[in-house]
């Protein structure tokens, strides 16, 4: 089409194994079994790397004005399932000596932390623990409000992850190791006056952010907030507010990373005082490079504050994650990860529609089985390993 298109992507391909165990509460202790145990055999599309198939390309305008596009649809390779979507990303850009201005669907300012701050690039069984409770209390607010945000695309919607129709702005290189964006995406709901507003009207689906960090050697920190709304109506308006701070060094022996996370779930109703819950998260992690392979190693902690006065009500999880890549080529890279996950009072959560969001998170990090939070029981551990072959083009 022309001389500057690139198509790239990856295959990812592996057998991976989750299980789940949970244990009997309340009066439900007294009769019936007292645990259950869940687990599933797959093959997985992206244990090491999220499959992808994307097309490229840049026109030089002159003056040092450039305009670019990026195409990226995901693979489900285990099943030959081809390109459905550009839900990764679609995006029309416009840069030069003042910065990048890029129009449609990409990654949220806040969730960059999540990933580059993470030995384990949120993938596979040793994903950021953060990144997954955070994604799915996101999905599991959407569909309690009206449904998911942004047209229910491919992995990352409701404005956690990715979000639609965005208007973002990057700083130009240059700047002393200083880099920065800011990011907003239109509610595009239609507007309704004289009446009472439906469901899915005012600003639902708006999400607004930024990131601002410090590059330079071996050195990265970065700070980054977002606020999406997942309901305005006139019976009320819901918030998810995002703030982390993620920091990485480069000893060369071993790289080490760290992260901080706060996440409010802010819902306002008329006459009422606004209440929220709050999930708090911290990452500390670290890759060690082993002749053509490395090692990755990561602790999470995620507690959640429930919002209710009642004892016991809060929750915590805490996952050790470790892993090895060994590298055949610069593109090729067999790999093996395990992770383990503690769960403590894991019943408390919000429930939604019978799945509890925070719950729900901790074996979607092994992409199933789901819980099952009713009948008086309760998740207490999860475990879960992959073992595959990564090729990127």
């Amino acid at each position: 089409a022309q001389s500057s298109l690139t198509v790239f992507g990856v295959v990812d391909a592996g057998i991976s194994r989750y299980s789940t165990k949970s244990s009997a509460y309340g009066p439900a202790a007294l009769f019936g079994p007292r645990t259950m145990r869940q687990s599933q055999t797959v093959l997985s599309p992206s244990g090491n790397a999220s499959s992808r198939i994307g097309f490229r390309g840049t026109e030089d305008l002159g003056g040092g004005l450039a305009a670019s596009f990026w195409l990226e649809a995901p693979l489900n390779n285990d099943t030959g399932g081809g390109i459905a979507n550009f839900g990764r990303r679609s995006t029309l850009s416009l840069s030069g000596p003042f910065g990048e201005l890029r129009l449609g669907r990409d990654y949220t300012a806040s969730f960059w932390n999540d990933a580059v701050f993470d030995p384990f690039s949120v993938n596979g069984v040793g994903t950021n623990l953060i990144a997954v409770v955070n994604s799915n209390l996101a999905a599991s607010r959407a569909l309690a409000t009206g449904g998911l945000l942004n047209g229910g695309l491919s992995a990352g919607t409701d404005s956690y992850l990715r979000t639609s129709n965005a208007l973002s702005y990057f700083l130009p290189a240059g700047l002393a190791g200083f880099y920065g964006q800011m990011q907003y995406a239109l509610a595009e709901n239609v507007k309704v006056e004289g009446a009472s507003a439906p469901a899915q009207t005012g600003r639902r689906g708006r999400y607004a952010g930024a990131r601002a960090g410090w590059s330079n050697g071996a050195a990265d920190v970065a700070l980054a907030y977002g606020e999406s709304t997942v309901a305005d109506t006139s019976l009320g308006k819901e918030r998810i507010k995002t703030v982390n701070l993620g920091a990485s060094y480069d000893f060369g022996w071993a790289k080490l990373f760290g992260e901080l996370s706060r996440v409010k779930d802010e819902r306002d109703q008329p006459l009422r005082a606004r209440i929220g819950d709050r999930y708090d998260g911290a990452l500390l992690g670290f890759t060690v490079p082993v002749g053509p392979g490395q090692v990755r190693v990561s602790y999470a902690r995620v507690k959640f504050d429930n919002a209710s006065a009642a004892p016991d009500a809060d929750a915590r999880t805490d996952k050790l994650a470790l892993g090895y890549v060994h590298n055949l080529s610069k593109r090729t890279a067999l790999y093996a990860s395990v992770a383990r996950i503690h769960i403590a009072n894991g019943r408390n959560n919000p429930t939604v529609m019978g799945v509890t969001p925070l719950v729900l998170s901790l074996p979607a990090i092994f992409p199933q089985p789901s819980y099952a939070t009713t009948g008086g029981m309760q998740p207490r551990s999860a475990l879960g390993y992959d073992f595959g072959i990564r090729h990127a083009f």
